[in-house]
């Protein structure tokens, strides 16, 4: 596996694997066999609620929690200060966990204005020693901004909706600049029709690839994190298959240009989950 070099001196796998919708006895096989293959980052939230299920695929595992590099994100309705430092000790208590490798904020909630808050909950769980890295999901760059000049705390990392029908240049650029990883969630385009595309196509054809191998390396070459769920032992290895080829420059490009003005499914200005 392969790692990128964080702000904040750790590092963190360039692949990840997504929980979301996965849960109960299901969710632990799938993880399970997604660590057996390899997959050292494992993504989860408060509102998966499945941070149950990712420690007891932990605990399954033969591999080291050191080894491991475990996500979890707080609730829009979990952050005011108090609760937000609450909440995290319950992540912890529900996957049975001495740390979080990385806690985001899942969105900023913008109209309850609390983000500021929940952040500095972050730092100071980050010096309690509850987590070891602190980032934020769904924010856009005037979000980030604003907790760097408040607090002079950068996050580590920024999740966000990213595939090639909307590649989030604004948001990359803007976390290229301060160091901040880009995680993509949704990577694939949960519906699936980007896979369809004639340029996908002829480029998996090229590399004897499939198309979702084309797209996830697209995004490790723009600077970007994927972390896709695949429920099946073929689809997991498959997407783990993604650094023996690479793309050209124009080709990177032309996937990029793919972006669409109606490409993003979800706002973060409006989302208070």
């Amino acid at each position: 596996m392969k790692y990128f070099e964080l702000n904040d001196g750790n590092r963190i796998p360039q692949l990840g694997f997504g929980t979301y919708r996965l849960n109960g006895s299901h969710a632990v096989s799938v993880i399970d066999n997604a660590i057996n293959l390899g997959y050292r980052l494992i993504d989860s939230a408060v509102l998966y609620e499945n941070e149950g299920a990712v420690g007891r695929a932990i605990e399954n595992s033969s591999i080291g929690r050191d080894q491991l590099f475990v996500t979890s994100k707080l609730p829009g309705r979990h952050q005011a200060y108090k609760e937000a430092i609450t909440q995290i000790q319950e992540s912890l208590y529900s996957a049975h966990l001495d740390y979080y490798d990385l806690y985001l904020i899942h969105w900023p909630n913008p109209k309850k204005d609390q983000y500021l808050e929940a952040w500095q909950a972050l730092i100071d769980a980050k010096k309690f020693g509850l987590i070891r890295s602190i980032g934020v999901s769904n924010f856009e760059p005037e979000h980030i901004q604003r907790l760097i000049e408040e607090t002079g705390v950068t996050p580590a990392v920024n999740q966000v909706e990213l595939h090639p029908y909307w590649s989030s240049k604004k948001v990359r650029e803007f976390d290229d600049k301060h160091r901040i990883i880009t995680e993509a969630w949704s990577p694939l385009q949960r519906a699936g029709y980007a896979m369809k595309e004639d340029l996908i196509l002829q480029l998996a054809k090229k590399y004897n690839k499939t198309p979702a191998q084309i797209i996830l390396r697209w995004e490790t070459q723009i600077n970007v994190l994927p972390i896709p769920k695949a429920t099946s032992i073929t689809h997991q290895e498959a997407n783990l298959e993604i650094f023996d080829f690479e793309l050209t420059p124009k080709e990177v490009t032309a996937l990029t240009n793919l972006d669409k003005d109606d490409g993003r499914r979800l706002d973060p200005y409006t989302m208070e989950g």
